[in-house]
């Protein structure tokens, strides 16, 4: 069986600014309930106690977020995500307080040792807990399985390979996801984003390869050019005959009346996103980078172009003004 873990109310939080309402979230994990999805992930679009100047304020706590769904679910179980070093232990407890059942704890792909204290403690905590390696792109997959294998070793149930930035080609992903397959005796996952237009072909891909879970959300809701949208993932593993327990008609009405209409930019492969994958760029850059290119005069693609030739990742977003600022300069002088 293949679980499908929705990230529509937390990875969707960097489309709308993290400004969610309880409302929202919770006609959305109806639907989600409704349709038998088997994780459902809420937190701050950058993991527990996310909030701050350099990610963004959600518009509610963390907690409220949490308490409200959770009273909605009857078959999926609630997920959170959390990022060392922005999450600490005492984030982890009250989180599994409030009933969150399944920890995805995220690091960048060649930093999973400083997972080891949360991990382990989650597993304390008697918590499903799931390694998320992210930017897998960024390291050839041999370091990605050493990295993985560091994760599994602390008690992660599960590890994922993670295309933050949308810029894994298909036969990447389908090598990243064997490759652990192969070398861990935990179970797999999949995660990425739709910079490339790749986001269903390479979560069907990691299927194929043998994951056990990846990731999707409502009309693709999240970072970027959004994630593999669930929807379109379900009605084509239904088609494969993969076997998952998500029904159709509720995600789509889902993702038709109750997610399109909150978008406040279309998530979309449009130009400025599409510079995401290709230049290998943390999806959550887009609105900062938008932002930070309207405000100092320089074109957002370069500014990605940029950032991906340093090699920035997730945490820098400051450097993303720093960059246009450099630029602006450049073309002043």
């Amino acid at each position: 069986m293949v679980l499908i873990n929705d990230v529509t109310l937390r990875d969707g939080m960097h489309a709308l600014g993290h400004q969610y309402t309880v409302e929202q979230m919770v006609a959305i994990a109806r639907k989600l309930d409704e349709a038998q999805i088997d994780l459902i992930e809420v937190s701050h679009g950058d993991g527990l106690n996310g909030n701050s100047f350099n990610y963004g304020f959600s518009r509610h706590t963390e907690l409220e977020y949490l308490q409200a769904v959770r009273a909605e679910l009857r078959h999926a179980r609630l997920a959170a995500l959390l990022l060392p070093g922005i999450g600490t232990i005492e984030e982890l407890r009250w989180a599994r307080e409030a009933g969150v059942e399944t920890i995805r704890i995220a690091t960048h792909c060649t930093e999973a040792d400083i997972s080891r204290q949360h991990i382990e403690a989650a597993r304390g905590m008697g918590m499903d807990v799931v390694g998320f390696l992210m930017m897998a792109h960024m390291i050839p997959t041999r370091e990605l399985v050493a990295q993985a294998r560091l994760m599994e070793s602390y008690g992660a149930h599960c590890v994922y390979v993670t295309d933050s930035a949308g810029a894994l080609l298909m036969d990447e992903a389908r090598e990243r996801v064997s490759a652990l397959r192969e070398a861990l005796s935990c179970e797999v996952g999949f995660h990425n984003h739709n910079n490339l237009g790749l986001g269903v072909a390479n979560t069907v891909i990691a299927v194929e390869a043998g994951a056990h879970r990846v990731d999707a959300s409502l009309a693709g809701m999240g970072a970027g050019a959004g994630n593999c949208a669930l929807e379109v993932l379900v009605a084509v593993l239904h088609r494969m005959g993969a076997p998952i327990r998500a029904a159709l008609y509720p995600l789509l009405d889902a993702a038709d009346h109750l997610v399109r209409p909150i978008q406040r930019r279309p998530v979309q492969v449009d130009g400025n996103a599409l510079m995401l994958g290709y230049a290998g760029v943390y999806s959550s850059f887009l609105l900062h980078t938008e932002r930070a290119a309207a405000a100092h005069g320089v074109d957002p693609r370069d500014i990605l172009v940029e950032l991906g030739r340093r090699r920035m990742v997730g945490g820098q977003e400051d450097m993303i003004v720093d960059v246009a600022l450099t630029l602006k300069a450049s073309l002043e002088g």
